[in-house]
């Protein structure tokens, strides 16, 4: 928080429980995402990213705890809180025999205010236009998952939640998303909660990083601070994980 400033919280996270009959799952979670914030959730395969997203998302219920979106409950008032929400969770999906862009089309037909352009625009915005006509079964991962991030941003959200956004895309595509996914931030004012193991990648599209290890956040802090104690990312990262793993 930027003093003397009251910033504004999106999305609020308290005390989350969601545990499995495997022992697996998410203890204790806490989390204020202020307007704007480019939320990093970086942690290994396992360590409960997914888990968080879908309870966020009421995907899946919790044990015990809530989570409120623009102040409703994700639990009491699910279509209240998701209104200005686009997201993916695990794998983005299309329909194989649509083109991209009859698959956002299909998309827009629950909104009265999207139109062609906007269809396009989001299109330029990934980089895909040029395959706007082409049917997505013929679609690369990554090509398939650009696809996803502009299903998520068609609608203009004021809350964009991305699960491993920047699996499968090249160098040149993780490039062009994390700069798309800054510009919306800083000039749309828009706020993204992104969970990655991407170590690098956090450090370059996140103001602010959690880490979360067995379950738990086990720290969270501005990514600026973070850098003027360690070296890079990486780095923090592995002292939080060795000292909680060893305690």
């Amino acid at each position: 928080m930027v003093k003397g400033i009251i910033m504004e919280v999106v999305l609020e996270i308290k005390e989350l429980n969601k545990v499995f009959k495997n022992g697996r799952g998410i203890r204790d979670i806490n989390l204020n995402i202020c307007k704007g914030d480019v939320f990093g959730l970086l942690g290994a395969n396992g360590a409960g990213k997914t888990t968080t997203m879908k309870v966020m998302t009421g995907l899946m219920k919790p044990d015990s705890g809530d989570v409120k979106i623009f102040g409703h409950s994700i639990t009491t008032h699910h279509e209240k809180a998701m209104k200005n929400v686009g997201c993916i969770i695990e794998m983005s999906e299309s329909y194989p025999y649509l083109t991209a862009f009859e698959n956002l089309k299909q998309i827009s037909r629950y909104y009265d205010y999207i139109d062609n352009i906007r269809i396009n625009e989001v299109l330029e915005m990934v980089g895909i236009y040029k395959y706007r006509n082409e049917k997505t079964k013929n679609f690369s991962f990554g090509m398939k998952q650009r696809l996803g991030i502009a299903s998520a941003i068609l609608s203009n959200p004021k809350l964009v939640i991305l699960d491993e956004p920047l699996n499968g895309l090249d160098v040149e595509g993780m490039v062009a998303i994390r700069n798309l996914i800054r510009k919306l931030s800083d000039e749309e004012g828009t706020t993204f909660f992104i969970s990655s193991h991407l170590i690098n990648d956090v450090e370059l599209t996140c103001n602010r990083v959690g880490v979360i290890f067995n379950g738990k956040i086990i720290n969270e802090d501005y990514t600026a601070n973070i850098l003027r104690d360690y070296a890079t990312l990486e780095n923090y990262f592995i002292s939080e994980v060795d000292s909680n793993g060893r305690a």
